[in-house]
């Protein structure tokens, strides 16, 4: 990030730039109160979207942008609306996507923009919450997506090298990015337009692996950039964690902290924008949770902001849920769930409310931060302050940063005295009055809840139905064929078989030595057999895709027959030439034989894309009836279940707990919510996703669930569930600032909407629900979380009576701090600041 004090000479001279060069700016309306002052160009408002140095010009206006990225595929479209009303309820006023190729053209010139790729829709939604739209088109996206978003036919175009200034490749994606732009400009939902796109990105991340393209690298995006500028969308392009954007493209930054590591625009006359903020850490099956706090969320973006930043998207605001088989190679079928709406589209707590004060304190520094310009004060050892004011008016606005990361400091500021807790942010918007805290939550918590559905497991009964291994396949090779390329991206699943005739003399002569079948994979997993046996499974991960499977086997004098069961999770989504990456046994050898270590691995092989049950979609209606299932036995690899139950009760989210399972996949009603992996521990020796997202819209008043297990799980403990956030909490000290809520601006000044700014614990219950219960309270020095609140060493014997006079039957309730009276008899806590934490029930 460019550097503050540098920041006053930079925009000084962009400014000049723009205004003699470029655009000429004549007149500065002031017609409203918070900063949204009017740019005119030749006397003229300036519409459509541009930028300068200090920020993106909508229409005119300079915005503050606060986006949030909700990928449409990842949920339904019955969700689409509530997900984006939530948002913009966060202080979000853009929603950020990816446009994903291989959902729309999975077949070459075969199109789908139905259900949930129905991209004009979910934009045209947006416009309609009155939202603006940053669509990131790609085509490569990554996104922890199959692929990276490219179609997989895409590998078989002879001569591609993907994402180089390589013909073929450029020829694909030249005609799949003007189809994308011409069909948004043809439902005229680009800004000029009237629609709410703002931004549109070309690639993504090539910096990353441009490297490794050398000059087909760099010419290559000098090529990308040129063709999205042909496009005539008429609005700013970007490029993230681009060096070398060519002008006018913006390079953007990703990352956690853009505030401390953008390295900045690479022309003056460009905005600071980041286009991803990650809310957490997207987990692959083996991870151990990721969790990234409110606290350092809110630094990062106040931090970025007070450096110049006039842009940050969320990703991801909501991650959502990998239906089917569209998650990239060992990804979990849950996506970024520690987001500020989580899978279910519930506003997970603190992280939600943070956000959103942060976004109000930063608004209410806007006139100062567009037309004011930056100082930086040195107020302590590890303490700064970055004011950014308007000359000649009392606009103002002061970030007061302690970037000591253990102890709390007290600064003097324009002769107060203001405490700055341990690497925190507070912003001051008239540079008198602190607003806000990055480190001090004035907002609520909540719990999430896994209720066990009476409904929908009432009557839960198994049929099981057992995949025999195959036999003598034909589509004969002499060696196992290459997995990507023999599934084509079809199915996870392919078979290899081969036979080979042992005599006597081949075989051990000890009864307790038996041979072992050894075979290295290239990836992502093998099942094997041996004369129908299962033999055991082996499998790689994320880091290290390549494995080795050893077991132990029982041959037999005469054929032998061996099937190895092929799977894959996911195709490959980043890195330098992905059409090159392969997968699939590459080496099959025989151990412990009386002749020799036997190598197989060219012995001629069988191959069949795909099993059995998948092709006689056994996971539909009418494809169960193909078979006969019987009452399920303690479980086996390679094994249909096949059950029905009611819809759950209420209309809360609904998730499916899979207790007992190994891996495998999900059908409800012929659709597929996802890959399982329960058996794949983290080091913390639990499954990495446990519980898997089955949306309201799947269902029927009676549905069909399928799975199919590969390794032997039994299903008789698994069950529905329905999900909430109905366990409620705050937890607020005597030093909290107030809310940045309870502040506007009014005539250019900072002034409280109320009398009363002491500090207070805000509760409200979700949806229309209403508080039925204080599960806990204490004023004091109570510790741990919501959901696991304790008593510290003092607490006031009157704490939950009062919590209850406020709160109890209502849907929401303030409960202010000196409202509880606090005895000193018996105080162990004379000296302490005290804490209010509550936990209420809502139903």
């Amino acid at each position: 990030m460019v550097e503050p004090r540098r920041l006053l000479l930079i925009f000084f001279l962009s400014t000049l730039l723009i205004a003699y060069s470029n655009a000429n700016v004549e007149e500065i309306q002031k017609d409203t109160e918070e900063g949204d002052e009017e740019v005119k160009v030749g006397g003229q408002k300036a519409l459509g979207v541009t930028y300068d140095a200090r920020s993106l010009i909508i229409n005119g206006k300079r915005e503050l942008l606060f986006s949030g990225a909700i990928h449409y595929p990842r949920s339904t479209p019955d969700m689409w609306p509530d997900l984006i009303k939530k948002a913009k309820q966060g202080g979000i006023n853009a929603i950020e996507t990816y446009v994903f190729w291989n959902g729309h053209e999975p077949v070459e010139g075969q199109y789908n923009f139905e259900g949930e790729f129905d991209l004009v829709k979910f934009i045209k939604l947006i416009h309609e919450h009155k939202l603006y739209a940053v669509v990131r088109v790609g085509p490569f996206i990554q996104a922890e997506w199959n692929h990276g978003g490219l179609p997989y036919w895409l590998r078989e175009v002879p001569g591609i090298i993907f994402r180089s200034d390589n013909e073929p490749f450029k020829k694909h994606m030249k005609r799949f990015v003007t189809l994308i732009v011409d069909k948004l400009k043809q439902e005229k939902l680009f800004a000029p337009q009237g629609g709410p796109i703002i931004l549109a990105q070309i690639e993504n991340e090539y910096n990353t692996i441009q490297r490794a393209f050398r000059e087909k690298g760099d010419s290559y995006v000098q090529w990308a950039g040129k063709l999205a500028l042909s496009l005539n969308a008429n609005v700013p392009w970007i490029m993230c964690k681009q060096r070398d954007a060519p002008d006018p493209i913006i390079n953007t930054c990703n990352g956690r902290h853009c505030g401390d590591t953008f390295y900045g625009p690479n022309k003056r006359n460009k905005p600071a924008l980041w286009t991803e903020n990650w809310t957490a850490q997207y987990r692959v099956f083996g991870d151990p949770p990721s969790q990234r706090s409110a606290e350092d969320l809110a630094y990062s973006v106040a931090r970025f902001f007070s450096k110049n930043g006039s842009m940050v998207n969320y990703y991801m605001y909501y991650g959502g849920t990998n239906f089917g088989r569209t998650s990239a190679s060992f990804t979990t079928t849950r996506y970024y769930d520690e987001g500020p709406l989580d899978e279910f589209g519930l506003q997970r707590e603190p992280k939600w409310g943070h956000l959103k004060d942060v976004h109000r304190a930063l608004s209410l520094c806007k006139r100062a931060l567009f037309w004011g310009f930056p100082t930086t004060l040195k107020l302590g050892p590890d303490q700064q302050a970055i004011v950014w004011q308007q000359p000649g008016t009392s606009a103002c606005a002061a970030f007061l940063a302690n970037n000591n990361t253990r102890l709390a400091q007290h600064v003097n500021f324009r002769g107060q005295d203001i405490r700055l807790p341990a690497r925190s942010i507070s912003v001051l918007p008239d540079c008198k009055t602190v607003v806000f805290n990055t480190q001090l939550v004035t907002t609520q918590h909540n719990s999430r809840n896994f209720v066990r559905s009476e409904i929908a497991n009432k009557n839960f009964n198994w049929e099981m139905y057992r995949e025999v291994p195959p036999v003598g396949l034909g589509f004969k090779f002499d060696v196992p064929r290459e997995l990507f390329h023999l599934t084509k991206d079809t199915t996870d699943y392919a078979w290899y078989t081969t036979s080979l005739l042992l005599g006597r003399r081949d075989l051990p002569m000890k009864k307790n030595v038996r041979p072992v079948l050894r075979v290295a994979s290239l990836g992502h997993g093998i099942h094997a057999y041996v004369n129908g046996e299962y033999a055991g499974s082996a499998h790689g991960s994320k880091v290290e895709k390549s494995f080795v499977l050893q077991r132990a086997v029982s041959l037999k004098e005469g054929e032998n027959h061996i099937a190895l069961l092929g799977y894959l999770v996911g195709l490959p989504d980043s890195g330098a030439y992905m059409e090159k990456r392969f997968a699939g046994p590459r080496s099959i050898t025989i151990l412990g034989l009386n002749t020799g270590t036997l190598d197989i691995s060219q012995n001629g092989w069988g191959h069949q894309v795909g099993i059995d049950g998948e092709k006689k979609k056994l996971f539909t209606e009418e494809g169960s009836k193909s078979v006969q299932w019987t009452k399920p036995d303690q479980g086996g690899p390679l094994t249909w279940y096949k059950g029905y139950f009611d819809a759950p009760e209420g209309d809360n989210p609904v998730a499916i707990v899979m207790t007992g399972m190994g891996k495998g996949m999900v059908w409800v009603n012929g659709r597929s919510i996802g890959r399982y992996w329960n058996n794949y521990l983290s080091p913390l020796k639990k499954p990495t996703q446990s519980e898997y997202h089955i949306p309201r819209a799947y269902l029927k008043p009676k549905n069909l669930i399928v799975l199919l297990e590969e390794e032997g799980g039994n299903p008789k403990d698994v069950h529905i569930v329905t999900v909430n956030r109905d366990t409620i909490c705050s937890a607020v000290s005597e030093i909290h600032p107030p809310s940045p809520r309870l502040f506007e601006t009014k005539n250019g000044s900072l002034q409280a909407k109320v009398n009363d700014l002491k500090p207070r614990a805000e509760l409200k219950c979700p949806g229309k629900k209403q508080i039925v219960a204080v599960e806990f309270a204490s004023y004091g020095d109570p510790f741990g979380a919501c959901g696991a609140y304790f008593i510290g060493n003092c607490t006031a014997p009157e704490s939950k009576q009062v919590v209850e006079k406020y709160c109890l039957g209502k849907p929401s309730c303030q409960i202010p701090l000196d409202s509880i009276p606090f005895s000193n008899q018996n105080d162990a806590c004379t000296h302490l600041r005290k804490t209010l934490a509550v936990q209420l029930k809502c139903a």
